[in-house]
């Protein structure tokens, strides 16, 4: 096995545990396919799988140092992720109950403006999260040797984008499936308020959370 193989396999490997682990992402899928539909989860699931490219292409290119050892920075992101988590979770409480009829079928979504807006929302929830930049940088850099051609770091990147969408997927799918409509008609507007108050908490975690970056 030649050592860049191993090198990948190793980094998709970490990597992969730390996309099934429920945070802001999960939650936010979950929002997106229940109260949106089917077609908002899987758009905002290839939204936060985008986002890895764009924690590629920094940390590539030297400037997710500045992030890591800038406590300025670090709270800067810090403060507008908890903000974004915050606002997208008081509009879910307050929403009324979702859709159940909308979940499968393709046409026109309320709330969020359609396809784009469900891809950014996805995209937004995963590049403001600090502690997505700290975790990619550290493994990132923990996992891949400096000597690894450009091109095949930037290949990881979007392996690791075409990883993270794809679980997501399967979540969004999930949670539009038959046993999950049932379970959510029997819930009503009881899982709007369980959501966003999951991500208000989400929001208030990040917002209290102690800069973990070196000055």
């Amino acid at each position: 096995m030649s050592s860049h193989l191993a090198e990948f396999l190793t980094l998709m490997a970490v990597f992969g545990l730390a996309a099934v682990t429920p945070g802001p992402d999960f939650a936010m899928v979950v929002r997106q396919s229940v109260a949106q539909g089917r077609r908002a989860g899987l758009f905002t699931s290839l939204g936060v799988g985008s986002a890895i490219l764009f924690h590629a292409a920094y940390t590539i290119a030297g400037l997710g140092l500045v992030v890591a050892h800038s406590l300025l920075a670090f709270n800067i992101l810090k403060w507008a992720g908890a903000a974004y988590l915050i606002y997208v979770g008081v509009r879910t409480w307050r929403a009324p109950p979702p859709d159940l009829d909308a979940m499968v079928a393709d046409g026109p979504r309320r709330g969020v403006a359609g396809d784009f807006g469900s891809f950014t929302l996805g995209f937004l929830t995963n590049v403001l999260n600090p502690k997505a930049v700290l975790f990619f940088l550290s493994i990132f850099t923990t996992l891949v040797s400096p000597t690894t051609p450009l091109a095949l770091q930037a290949g990881y990147g979007v392996a690791m984008g075409g990883l993270l969408a794809l679980w997501f997927s399967l979540v969004a799918l999930a949670f539009t499936g038959g046993a999950a409509r049932a379970m959510l008609a029997r819930l009503g507007r009881t899982f709007n308020r369980l959501t966003g108050g999951a991500l208000i908490l989400l929001g208030l975690r990040l917002a209290f959370q102690r800069g973990q970056a070196a000055t």
